[in-house]
């Protein structure tokens, strides 16, 4: 059936850009974080010669990456429903930059745990973002049930379409996930979230 807006007829698109989001048909998220790593990249490219000169402390460059290449790769992450795969993508970019903060190549063999203690960074990426996560959730928990951002992130799709490949009705997964390590259960970190003070 066509859809027609002022008898111009409207196709349907597998992705758009929505307020600096992949918003695409199959409701992943992996367009999104690819096009967030790739804007941040190009700022990490064009500071190429901040992170190899010597008179900048390495604080200084960690603050410089975390406010102007992790901001943008982090914005708008706290409604993404990730995987392994993501985080492994996010990892990946970020140590490329710490590595080239600290001077050194992956041929030097470096653990990421040592790169993150020699920069004094207590939180990874994925850390990071573990955070804005469990911090958007606390928000929008104590919201009443009828606001549609509490509809959303607690709501359920009941069934499966055929060209989708996940299950739309796992909206909660990362954050019970996020609980777990926390020794949490997601009906704990709810009451908790509706204590303003805690």
């Amino acid at each position: 059936m066509k859809t027609l807006l002022g008898g111009t007829e409207l196709t349907q698109c597998e992705e758009f850009v929505y307020l600096g989001g992949v918003v695409s048909a199959d409701g992943l998220c992996d367009r999104d974080v690819d096009r967030r790593i790739g804007l941040a990249a190009g700022i990490v490219r064009n500071l190429h010669s901040i992170w190899k000169t010597k008179n900048i402390s390495k604080s200084t460059k960690v603050l410089l990456y975390q406010s102007m290449a992790q901001s943008i790769v982090l914005y708008n992450s706290e409604t993404w429903t990730i995987k392994e795969d993501q985080k492994r993508k996010l990892k990946t970019f970020e140590m490329a930059v710490l590595r080239k903060i600290c001077g050194i190549t992956k041929r030097d063999r470096r653990r990421n745990v040592d790169i993150l203690k020699e920069l004094q960074m207590e939180k990874d990426i994925n850390d990071v973002l573990q955070t804005r996560r469990l911090t958007y959730f606390a928000h929008v928990t104590p919201m009443d049930k009828d606001r549609y951002p509490n509809i959303l992130m607690h709501g359920y799709t009941h069934g499966r379409r055929v060209d989708l490949e996940v299950d739309q009705g796992k909206r909660l997964d990362n954050i019970t996930e996020d609980c777990e390590e926390l020794n949490l259960t997601i009906q704990q970190a709810s009451r908790l979230a509706n204590d303003r003070v805690k």
